[in-house]
């Protein structure tokens, strides 16, 4: 299967959370935090559509202000969630600058922001630049069971957790994932190209056999004489957590939210030695992270958001979450693990 969705953390697993999702065949990505996004290109900035926010610490959301920036003067929506408190953020952020020069534009830029109240229950405004930023409330509505976005080619479900206060932890998902047989366009004299996207989007969509399809050379299809080009398989799965308690509580809404995952990314702040540093500080440890990735059953599991103070260790701290995903025995207490041989305080 060749994967829809392309992820890469923007500053590498010690650096500000931001983790980069393209979509393939598509000019959108998504974006899971925002710290630093200096090592973005405004290529990549230009494509993002969609922002999950887990909470509003500085180096989560410090990088707001260089999506802004790219954005400005462009014809351009962009989604935005994040926990409760969310909407009024990203307004004090917009009413830090002036506007006095808006009616110059004849292009408006659009943040589409929701909080989610619960689980259950989620509240919108609007921020549009031809209208000074200034805040439209949109109301609340119902939604299912953290259900927060959701587009034809992918669905973004959201966990409440804990950490100093709410704490949202992300799940990004394709409905079901569809591959094109090449040998089978071959065999038709079929180009690849644009025009297998709106045949997928057919499938994907449940359109009847009728449905017709533009071929590349200019003639017409229906869908029910093109479906054994394509094969329909299960949909790819991302799972995105950061910055939670190791508590029972937040152990099982996040194996719940990445259950399946085919690459779950989660903070291990700190080392297996340092549990009780990372209780105080309400961040989970390497075997915290290995654990709760076993339970939740993902194929990959990607630790970041490694403390400054392992910067000499990084592959200690990988083999220590590999260890504890792999069900490996746990280290005795207090011993440290090979690579960090020096108490940590």
């Amino acid at each position: 299967m060749r994967p829809l969705m392309h992820p890469r953390l923007v500053n590498g697993r010690f650096g500000d959370p931001a983790l980069f999702v393209e979509i393939l065949h598509q000019r959108s990505a998504l974006l899971f935090d925002m710290g630093d996004l200096s090592a973005l290109s405004a290529r990549d900035l230009l494509r993002i559509t969609h922002v999950c926010i887990s909470h509003m610490h500085i180096d989560h959301f410090i990088g707001f202000d260089a999506l802004l920036r790219v954005a400005i003067g462009r014809e351009k929506r962009i989604e935005m969630v994040g926990p409760a408190g969310f909407i009024d953020a990203v307004g004090h952020r917009l009413a830090g600058y002036s506007w006095d020069l808006v009616d110059r534009y004849e292009t408006d830029l659009v943040f589409d922001v929701t909080e989610l109240v619960s689980l259950k229950m989620a509240r919108h405004a609007r921020f549009r630049f031809k209208a000074a930023f200034a805040r439209e409330n949109r109301g609340e509505h119902a939604i299912d069971g953290g259900m927060i976005i959701a587009e034809p080619g992918f669905r973004v479900t959201a966990a409440i957790l804990e950490h100093h206060g709410a704490c949202l932890g992300f799940a990004i998902a394709e409905p079901v994932h569809i591959n094109v047989w090449k040998n089978r366009l071959d065999e038709r004299r079929l180009a690849t190209g644009a025009w297998l996207q709106p045949l997928k989007k057919a499938v994907r969509d449940g359109l009847g056999d009728a449905h017709p399809i533009r071929l590349p050379d200019g003639s017409t299809a229906p869908v029910g004489q093109l479906r054994d080009l394509l094969s329909i398989g299960p949909g790819q799965k991302i799972a995105y957590v950061t910055d939670v308690a190791d508590t029972a509580a937040n152990r099982a809404a996040i194996a719940a939210l990445a259950e399946g995952a085919d690459i779950f990314f989660i903070e291990s702040r700190f080392a297996a030695a340092d549990r009780d540093q990372a209780a105080r500080r309400a961040h989970l440890t390497t075997t915290a992270a290995g654990e709760i990735a076993r339970r939740a059953g993902v194929r990959r599991v990607e630790p970041f958001h490694f403390s400054p103070r392992y910067e000499q260790a990084e592959q200690a701290m990988l083999i220590e979450v590999q260890a504890a995903f792999a069900g490996e025995a746990v280290m005795p207490d207090g011993a440290q693990p090979h690579g960090l041989e020096q108490p940590i305080s």
